[in-house]
């Protein structure tokens, strides 16, 4: 958050310097109000665009075999924008490329989901998912240890965005 508020006074800055450049160039004929208002308006562009971009930039940033498998998204009154275009502001990702067998429980498969938040630490749960009977249940050490006792679990549809992502082979 902290590089996001330097970089929009960097841009800030820059558009300024582009204004102070230009009224030069043409003589000092530019109102004063122009270089105030070019930086303001260049701060509040950065900022939406730091905003819209920051789901495409963390899906990017995913290591391979880590796929997004549901976003968020949301308007706000204070940004009215935003009832336009939604924001993404969190995103649900699972590492596919290590799912991993249950002996234990037939047709249940282990996986490792990432969260993720706008201005929040990523998250790591990991989930036991029964693929013959569409149904989820967070794992523990005593699910591990006994996931038909100890598991809770929750049924899904077989449209529900894990179970696609686990049970598609």
């Amino acid at each position: 958050m902290f590089m996001e508020l330097i970089a929009s006074l960097v841009a800030g800055f820059a558009a300024a310097g582009v204004v102070l450049v230009v009224n030069i160039m043409t003589g000092n004929r530019l109102p004063k109000w122009v270089m105030p208002v070019a930086a303001g308006v260049t701060m509040i562009g950065f900022a939406i665009w730091s905003e819209y971009s920051w789901a495409a930039r963390t899906k990017a940033g995913l290591p391979e075999g880590v796929e997004v498998i549901d976003t968020v998204e949301v308007s706000r009154i204070w940004k009215p924008w935003t009832y336009i275009v939604p924001q993404t502001t969190r995103l649900m990702a699972a590492d596919v490329a290590g799912i991993r067998e249950n002996e234990a429980v037939q047709g249940a498969r282990l996986v490792d989901l990432y969260l993720f938040e706008r201005w929040q630490a990523p998250g790591k749960v990991m989930q036991l998912v029964n693929c013959d009977d569409p149904a989820r249940a967070l794992v523990t050490d005593a699910v591990l240890a006994d996931p038909e006792e100890a598991a809770n679990w929750l049924p899904v549809t077989r449209e529900d965005p894990i179970y696609g992502a686990v049970c598609t082979d």
